[in-house]
């Protein structure tokens, strides 16, 4: 998913918004109106949708319109041998991920511009639908991926505390930062950690 970064009006004091049935918190900034990252899924339909932004108590203070247009994700085929095409996951892998993705923290650590984890290529963009041996996997690419030698060190995309460090049977090793408020990056199929969770970093610093 994509995440938009939204900013109400600054005549409208807003603690929250609403799109597509999906509501975000909206934080305080030192530069200026309150912020909040609204994610729009690559698979969200094209068209015309409505942005609400709400009071603490989730009453509607102020809408405007939102167009949603059609990127045009390319489709992507990935050859995969049947060892790597039979792995399973573990028991609770998915849930980990996914509660990891979902952390909201208060405090702001990032900043732009972000750096890239690695300095490698880019082989596989967001958005593209991914075939496996040419059969339809029935989703979308969620991340980004680079190319890089076995050994290269990975590196923080911005400042944050790592929440999450595991080994995992379908993600490899991987890594799971909170940069604040909503905005979380996953590092996935790593060989090795640099790090323990609950320590802070930096944008740049290694993390495996």
């Amino acid at each position: 998913r994509a995440e938009w970064a939204l900013r109400p009006p600054r005549s409208i004091r807003a603690a929250g918004a609403r799109m597509n049935g999906r509501t975000i918190r909206l934080f305080p900034q030192s530069d200026g109106p309150r912020l909040g990252l609204m994610p729009v899924p690559a698979l969200a339909k094209p068209g015309a949708y409505t942005l609400e932004f709400l009071d603490p108590a989730g009453a509607v203070l102020h809408s405007a319109p939102v167009t949603v247009r059609d990127a045009r994700f390319p489709s992507q085929n990935i050859t995969v041998s049947k060892a790597v095409s039979e792995l399973k996951p573990l028991p609770d892998e998915a849930k980990t991920v996914a509660a990891v993705r979902e952390t909201v923290s208060d405090l702001r650590f990032w900043t732009e511009p972000f750096a890239l984890p690695v300095p490698g290529c880019m082989t596989s963009p967001f958005g593209v639908r991914r075939l496996y041996n040419g059969k339809p996997g029935g989703n979308y690419h969620g991340g980004i991926d680079q190319r890089s030698p076995a050994g290269r060190p990975i590196r923080a995309t911005a400042d944050g505390t790592v929440k999450l460090i595991r080994m995992f049977n379908l993600h490899g090793g991987t890594v799971g930062i909170d940069h604040g408020q909503g905005l979380v990056s996953l590092y996935l199929h790593m060989s090795k950690f640099a790090l323990q969770e609950g320590v802070s970093v930096k944008k740049g610093d290694v993390i495996g």
